[in-house]
């Protein structure tokens, strides 16, 4: 689950990479008497292209004990106390602007770095989050924009207001206001405390203001457009986990039941996926009028995994075993109770399947990712503090177990459809998800959107202010086996300050020696690429946007969705 680190490669090579945020500041998070009043001013003080802001303070200032000096007091930011534990100047390299690296935390002890370039600095603010559960402080790098050659981000990224390795939810089981920093209060806090202070260092305010995120950084950016509209002017949300709680304790842990044998072992072994996802883009590749190798709407395929059946007593590679079809249809199905109801709204993509690898298919002994998320979160952060809790191969999938995650779902949640306030604002939003994203059914992402859009007044008003983007043989917040290398940087600066809606996104597929192989757009959601005859289907210029004859239809029949209303 991730975010930003770099130009989008990958779909998150670059722009996510375990839930970061990306955003360019310009305005505070909540009402403004509550804001500092040097943070609420900053806004719009100057032209976001005017050039680089010269520091007023030397960087070592900031780590001052006491406020003084031309430095204010930290400690007494309003809903946000920080304390800035150290600053230091680092040199310029080949890749990156020299720039004052100040780290401290937020009360009570949601960590930060912040990395404030000393020479180049833009007035843009891009802030990076966590992937997973959190509990680290991710690694940032500077992206720059292309309004302004050589201009770059102040960039953060915090841990989310806990200390914690891989997937471990240990941290959650008995400190209900570590549910909340990770749920809610950890981004915006640190939004508003960077936001006073690069203020400061620099001598002016920030000028504007995105964030990008995917993953759990997906659904900590729709947080914040839902819950603290105001604090940044754009936001770009990939892969969203924003239906937490059904995503964690029923998704990952079907993923878990329906492939483990009596041992524990997986049912369906990574050797197999090769043959079984060359049997799907068989199937499915003409769905969409163009054989080209990848599938543009996986909702459009009639594949049946049996139809690679063993023969009655053979196991190959190149065919599943009776129990492995069963497994593929269950997998792709999502989890169900014994009436057949949805607890999820949706399950694996048709074209995902090499990337199940890992994530639930893997080696004797081995966990998958997915059920180990799953197991963490059922026991130690799923329920109310207090309550009984569950594991992942305990868990029972009933409308009754779900109806129980809708407690503590509200913590972690980011599912309202209403963001008037952040339209009303002036925000923009850029959703995207990959088509064979394995890790989150991409049928979320599109739900949630047809929630959004049937809340803020159609397609057409919507898309003043939000485009949802679904990128064909892409994987979890990047990767795949077709164009998965695209940006969305310069399209949210270009939409937040030039009022230019993106009306496409080029992604690129390079060979392993990095020549480009394909170019090819997409196009906001519902729209359709589409090929116009003439020239080679590896060229983008060669294909127009499209409406489809009949939109899908988006409401997908699941036991939660009254979630999205």
């Amino acid at each position: 689950m991730d975010g930003l680190r770099r130009r989008v490669t990958g779909g998150v090579a670059g722009l996510c990479a375990l839930a970061a945020m990306l955003g360019l500041v310009g305005s505070t998070g909540a009402p403004a008497a509550t804001r500092p009043a040097a943070v609420a001013q900053a806004a719009m003080l100057s032209d976001p292209m005017a050039g680089p802001v010269a520091p007023q303070l030397p960087c070592a200032a900031l780590a001052q004990p006491e406020p003084g000096q031309g430095v204010p007091d930290f400690g007494s930011i309003p809903g946000a106390p920080t304390r800035v534990s150290s600053a230091t100047v680092v040199p310029a390299t080949a890749s990156t602007p020299e720039f004052c690296d100040v780290m401290g935390y937020v009360a009570a002890q949601v960590q930060f770095d912040l990395k404030l370039p000393t020479k180049t600095w833009q007035g843009r603010y891009l802030q990076n989050g966590c992937g997973g559960f959190c509990g680290a402080i991710s690694p940032t790098t500077f992206p720059s924009c292309d309004l302004q050659p050589g201009g770059d981000f102040a960039v953060s990224a915090t841990d989310d207001g806990h200390v914690a390795a891989g997937f471990d939810a240990v941290w959650a089981a008995t400190d209900v206001q570590d549910r909340i920093a990770l749920g809610t209060r950890a981004v915006d806090v640190v939004s508003v405390a960077l936001k006073t202070l690069t203020p400061v260092f620099p001598g002016t305010g920030a000028r504007r203001c995105p964030a990008i995120r995917c993953a759990d950084g997906g659904r900590e950016a729709l947080q914040e457009a839902q819950r603290f509209p105001a604090d940044f002017d754009g936001i770009v949300a990939g892969a969203p986990a924003n239906v937490w709680a059904p995503l964690n304790g029923e998704f990952q842990p079907w993923l878990a039941a329906i492939n483990s044998d009596a041992q524990g072992n997986s049912i369906l072994t990574p050797a197999k996926l090769p043959a079984l996802h060359s049997a799907a883009i068989v199937s499915c590749d003409g769905a969409d009028g163009l054989v080209d190798g990848q599938i543009d709407d996986p909702r459009a395929c009639t594949f049946d995994p049996a139809s690679i059946q063993c023969p009655a007593g053979v196991d190959q590679p190149t065919c599943l075993t009776p129990a492995q079809v069963d497994v593929v249809g269950k997998a792709y199905e999502g989890p169900v109770d014994a009436q057949g109801h949805h607890l999820y709204p949706g399950g694996e993509p048709v074209g995902s399947e090499l990337a199940w690898a890992g994530w639930f298919v893997t080696p004797p002994g081995v966990p998958g990712i997915g059920p180990l998320i799953g197991d963490n979160y059922l026991r130690y952060s799923a329920f109310p503090i207090g309550q009984p809790t569950s594991s992942a191969q305990e868990w029972k999938f009933t409308v009754e177990g779900f109806n129980r995650l809708r407690a503590e779902g509200r913590v972690f949640n980011s599912v309202s459809p209403d963001l008037s306030a952040f339209r009303n604002h002036g925000g923009k939003l850029i959703l995207w998800q990959g088509w064979a994203d394995q890790a989150i059914p991409p049928t979320t992402v599109t739900t949630y959107d047809a929630a959004v859009r049937e809340r803020m007044g159609g397609l057409t008003a919507t898309q003043q202010f939000t485009r949802l983007f679904m990128f064909p043989s892409v994987y979890h917040c990047g990767g795949g086996f077709g164009p998965n290398q695209f940006d969305l940087i310069n399209p949210i600066v270009h939409w937040v300050e030039q009022d230019t809606a993106p009306a496409r996104i080029v992604a690129t597929q390079t060979d392993a020696g990095g020549a480009t192989v394909r170019t090819r757009p997409v196009f906001p959601y519902p729209e359709q690429a589409r090929y116009t005859g003439t020239g080679s289907i590896d060229d983008a210029t060669n294909f127009v946007g499209v409406m489809p004859a009949h939109l899908p239809n988006d409401n997908f029949d699941w036991v939660g969705q009254d979630l999205f209303h």
